[in-house]
Order: structure tokens, then sequence, then C-alpha cells
């Protein structure tokens, strides 16, 4: 059993920045990828970023890449979201979860814990 805690999201306006957080709980944090989804409204969940257990390899949505940066700090259980260039689509709750071993990467069913949410609203 693992717990996510999703922090970081806001109001912002289109162009600028902001940094999601995402502290673990209750599992050996660095065993496990981890990524994150988003869900605008109307819309199904997609896949933005992840990350390998240890940092090195990252995978980008095309939508977000060159903006976004994915990074994780082991030694303190959290997943970061690092998010410039800010768009009004990239308006949605945001999720951090925790990645399967092995399999895809960028679908939900190749994950199996999930936090709860952070609104990220991007004004134009």
């Amino acid at each position: 059993q693992v717990q996510l805690v999703e922090s970081g999201g806001g109001l912002v306006q289109a162009g600028g920045s902001l940094r999601l957080s995402c502290a673990a709980s209750g599992r050996t944090f660095s065993s496990y990828p981890m990524g994150w989804f988003r869900q605008a409204p109307g819309k199904e969940r997609e896949f933005v970023a992840t990350i390998s257990s240890g940092g090195a390899r990252t995978y980008y949505a095309d939508s977000v890449k060159g903006r976004f940066t994915i990074s994780r700090d082991n030694a303190k259980n959290a997943l970061y979201l690092q998010m410039n260039s800010l768009k009004p689509e990239d308006t949605a709750v945001y999720y951090c979860a925790v990645r399967r071993v092995g399999g895809n990467y960028y679908t939900e069913d190749d994950y199996e814990y999930w936090g709860q949410g952070t609104q990220v609203t991007v004004s134009s």
C-alpha cells in the first residue's frame, strides 16, 4: 500500500510556471517508477510524464515535451513536475501515480496507486 498526496496547483496566467509536488509514503519509494497524469473537464485522464525509479529515464507526452520536467528526490520520497510556458489547454486536475514495474507507461492501467489530484488552472 502507498499513499500519495499532490500539492502545488493553483491559478496562473498563460506563459507562467507552476511546480507540482507529490509526497509518497507507505512503500519503498525509490523502488518504483512514477508518473503524472491529468484530466481536463469532460475529457479522459491522459498521460503527462513518467520517470524511472532512479530518475535516469524520463518520458513525456508530446503536448508537454520541452515545457514540463519531471523529477524525483528519493531521499525525500517526493516527485515533482515543473511546468513552464503554461497554456490554457494545460488546465486540468493533475495526479501522481505509482507505475507498475514492466509493461508500458502511458496508460492508466500501467499505474496502481493514485493521489487525489491537484487543480491547475491557466487563464488566457
